[in-house]
């Protein structure tokens, strides 16, 4: 009896060790899609790219890691969720060192695209072992929450850290800082963690892979080109048309073959169902004022790279109070709509702020509202939804449950960050065409590119909002049972030899 008292504190302990390393992974993954935002004006320059182009950069990366981690989910919950995480951290530090290497605007997007698909095995590796090493209701809470606050400020830091590296070193260190980090990861995760796979032996669903990534890369790329070509051209409407085909091709399929990528029995609860929803529509506002405060503070206010980083740190800190010190406090004992919803429209107000600004806006007036309102809002939504994305799934579906909702919020980032850059673009473009070209009228029309996409954004949000608010119908959370309990196991303490 003795022995098994003092075995639970220590397996307790490993517990939220296990976390940190899960999380640092996890820190790395959302870093790698914000970092090189503030880099991005000096990449565009050393390497040639075009304004219209640009987005490519970080579009790369999300697409190809939004499209890919429903196989990362199956693959993990196959191989071993412990053993998928290592692998996939080898391989994201490759495709960083490469990347860091790149000599051209090809190379470095080839790079971009394999750091998405490697990160497409980890995020759903990382966010099952997650779910399966906190089972009890309060520590759950606890480590989603600190869970969701490094998903939402993982993206701040990211550009903090990006701005330090392009001005005191170089653009190339934002891909080379992830090799250190993946190390202790992979180092730690050895250690610590314990490995957990589906029991019955399960079948790729290739046709799926074939069809949700042609689909998914057809809207995106045709949303890129509306820029240059015009949402009526005919290269742009048959993107989207054959986009729209091949995703009700992939949702036909998997009605139908015997083990799916994605069954539809995950996305059809509406509890799961709106956890997915909301991230989608919330990461489009939180990618395109990246992007859009990255360029106003550097090109329109003439802000440095570290001046600009060090300007986003009063999201990060909003993002982690909110989500941290309230969110992990209320939702043991709240719906999730309660917190969510709230979160969306407090995000949406945080992109109409953008309305205010101008090129003679103080920081303090305009970037800093903007900010601390798309933080606190983040840190609403983010925890409550990573946390029921895996409400009530069985085990063999943890991993396609986890890679949903991360499939959710890259696809999100990545449709959002073409959509927005698209609607910019053209709006900067309209106004320079009809107020002539000076400094001053250039800088002008940046900033009303930027406040037109800034308003679609929000509009987008608030519709999602009041969608999540009535499909996400799930009661305050209940305290667990015994029976509950036998839903997911709870996994050995001790670490299984690798």
């Amino acid at each position: 009896m003795a022995t098994m008292e003092a075995q639970a504190p220590a397996a307790s302990s490993r517990r939220w060790v296990a976390l940190f390393f899960i999380g640092l992974a996890q820190l790395m993954l959302i870093l790698d899609a914000t970092v090189v935002n503030i880099a991005l004006p000096s990449i565009q320059r050393d390497l040639g790219i075009s304004d219209a182009d640009r987005q490519w950069v970080i579009t790369a990366y999300s697409l190809a890691f939004g499209s890919l981690l429903l196989l990362g989910g199956r693959i993990a919950d196959s191989v071993g969720r412990k053993r998928t995480f290592l692998i996939a951290l080898v391989g994201f530090t490759a495709a960083s060192a490469l990347g860091g290497a790149a000599q051209n605007a090809e190379m470095l997007l080839a790079a971009r695209a394999l750091q998405g698909a490697f990160g497409a095995l980890l995020q759903p590796s990382a966010l099952s072992l997650l779910s399966v090493t906190f089972t009890e209701q309060k520590d759950r809470a606890k480590a989603f929450g600190i869970w969701g606050g490094i998903t939402a400020a993982g993206g701040a830091i990211g550009l903090l850290a990006g701005g330090a590296l392009t001005e005191y070193l170089d653009w190339r260190w934002c891909l080379y800082v992830n090799i250190p980090i993946a190390v202790v990861a992979a180092i730690g995760g050895y250690a610590i963690l314990t490995d957990s796979r589906r029991e019955d032996k399960a079948r790729f669903d290739i046709p799926g892979v074939v069809l949700v990534t042609a689909g998914l890369v057809s809207i995106v790329y045709a949303t890129s080109r509306a820029e240059a070509d015009g949402w009526g051209s005919a290269k742009v409407t048959g993107l989207l048309a054959a986009g729209a085909v091949l995703l009700a091709a992939f949702f036909f399929v998997e009605s139908r073959v015997r083990q799916p990528l994605l069954p539809l029995r995950v996305i059809t609860d509406r509890t799961r169902g709106g956890a997915y929803f909301a991230v989608a529509l919330s990461v489009i506002g939180m990618f395109g004022a990246f992007l859009f405060m990255t360029y106003y503070l550097q090109v329109v206010k003439g802000y440095s790279p570290v001046k600009t980083g060090v300007g986003f740190l009063p999201m990060a800190v909003a993002v982690l109070v909110s989500a941290a010190g309230l969110t992990s406090r209320l939702m043991p004992k709240l719906p999730p709509r309660t917190l969510i919803v709230p979160g969306m429209l407090v995000c949406a107000a945080g992109m109409l702020w953008m309305q205010t600004l101008d090129p003679t806006t103080s920081y303090a007036s305009g970037v800093l509202v903007a900010q601390l309102l798309l933080g606190l809002g983040s840190g609403l939504i983010m925890p409550p939804a990573m946390n029921y994305a895996t409400h009530g799934v069985a085990m063999n579906d943890m991993g396609v449950a986890s890679a949903t909702v991360n499939t959710s919020q890259q696809v999100g980032g990545s449709l959002g960050t073409a959509l927005l850059n698209t609607i910019a673009t053209s709006a900067t473009a309209d106004y320079i065409a009809s107020h002539g070209r000076t400094p001053a009228i250039a800088k002008q029309a940046v900033v009303e590119g930027f406040s037109t996409a800034g308003a679609w954004a929000a509009g987008i949000i608030i519709v999602g909002a009041l969608i999540v608010a009535a499909v996400m119908n799930t009661p305050r959370p209940q305290p667990a049972t015994a029976e509950d309990a036998k839903l997911i196991p709870e996994p050995n303490p001790l670490p299984a030899h690798p």
